[in-house]
C-alpha cells in the first residue's frame, strides 16, 4: 500500500508541476491560430479600401 501511495503522490505531484506549462502552451497554440488566421483574412482584404479609425472615446461620447 506504501508503494501505491508513493506512486500516486509522485504522479500528482508531477502533474502538479505540468499542468501549468501545458495550459500556456496550449493558449499559445490558440492565439498562433488565431494570428495565422488574421493574417489570412488581411491578405485578403488587402485589395479591398482602407479600414476606418476607431473612435476615441471623447469622439463616441461627443456624438452620443
Amino acid at each position: 500500500m506504501n508503494t501505491f501511495m508513493a506512486y500516486l503522490f509522485v504522479i500528482a505531484l508531477l502533474a502538479l508541476i505540468t499542468l501549468p506549462s501545458l495550459v500556456g502552451y496550449a493558449r499559445e497554440r490558440s492565439i498562433d491560430r488565431q494570428l495565422r488566421e488574421a493574417a489570412a483574412r488581411g491578405a485578403v482584404r488587402a485589395g479591398q479600401r482602407a479600414r476606418q479609425p476607431i473612435p476615441s472615446r471623447r469622439e463616441y461620447e461627443r456624438s452620443a
